[in-house]
């Protein structure tokens, strides 16, 4: 049953993904910073969600659930695009705390090769706290049954296992760095946020609020689904410790939220959803040939 509805979400999680990136380079008038952005972060969702989703499935199905211990290590690191995810979300806001709050400054603040740093960026961060977090876990020593109770090498489940004195501090450290990354990326978006609703109600007419507001919905709607669940990962409050609880709080943030972060984006771009038809009817008609 579980197969059955995670892989129509996953295939359309792949398939939006690479159709929004597809239609960003195709088309010319895409290539703007912001949805440059949108591309990177359409990577970083197929990335991090092909680390964990097709050994998903084949889990599913198979009555043999074992994954070795390199395995598991590298689907650890594996998974550190989800914290460039964050990085993007970022950057994508200061993106649009420029475009509203410093519109003549624009070309300047986000050239290209600005906003290419800014990737860049994103991606080297995503890829050092993951390294952090994934050998601080790893050069601990395991021992018992070694059974996983998670469907993902995750980082809660992973620390159950580990023997040592120094399983606390290390512990400790892990819930510390992502936790940080968590909140210091959240409270950047809540400061872009501030400028840009403050600069938003000096317009004078509701119309320009309006459009001016409009530019920032798809983005803020996915922070809001992303950080949502991502702050109920890592940052734990008392009485959700539950491990029935955490796992479906996990595969909603895993699987739930790339599949609709896809859907959100080309609902409130019309020139990306345009872009994305003409790529789509395009490769059709190509095959059909």
């Amino acid at each position: 049953m579980f197969f059955l509805l995670f892989l129509p979400m996953y295939l359309f999680t792949l398939l939006g993904n690479l159709l929004v990136m597809a239609a960003v380079w195709s088309e010319r008038s895409l290539h703007t910073p912001m949805h440059l952005l949108l591309c990177a972060l359409s990577t970083s969702e197929v990335l991090y969600t092909f680390a964990v989703i097709p050994r998903v499935l084949a889990d599913l199905l198979s009555t043999g659930r074992s994954i070795s211990f390199r395995a598991c290590a590298s689907q650890r690191f594996s998974f550190t695009p989800g914290f460039t995810h964050s990085f993007l979300l970022t950057v994508m806001g200061y993106d649009r705390y420029v475009a509203i709050c410093h519109p003549l400054r624009y070309n300047v603040l986000m050239s290209p090769r600005g906003c290419a740093c800014l990737v860049v960026w994103s991606w080297a961060g995503g890829l050092v706290v993951g390294l952090v977090v994934t050998s601080s876990i790893f050069h601990l020593p395991f021992g018992g049954l070694n059974e996983v109770h998670h469907f993902f090498c995750h980082v809660p489940p992973l620390m159950k296992l580990a023997c040592g004195n120094n399983v606390p501090g290390v512990a400790l450290g892990v819930g510390l760095v992502c936790s940080m990354v968590l909140l210091g990326c959240f409270l950047l978006i809540l400061l872009s946020y501030a400028f840009i609703v403050a600069a938003i109600l000096r317009i004078p007419s509701a119309e320009g609020r309006h459009k001016a507001f409009s530019t920032c919905a798809s983005h803020l709607t996915v922070v809001v689904v992303h950080y949502s669940f991502a702050s109920v990962i890592y940052v734990k409050l008392t009485g959700l410790h539950s491990q029935q609880g955490n796992i479906l709080i996990d595969i909603t943030y895993t699987i739930l939220t790339p599949f609709l972060s896809p859907i959100i984006f080309s609902l409130r771009n019309k020139e990306l959803k345009n872009a994305m038809k003409k790529t789509f009817l395009s490769k059709l008609y190509l095959s059909s040939i």
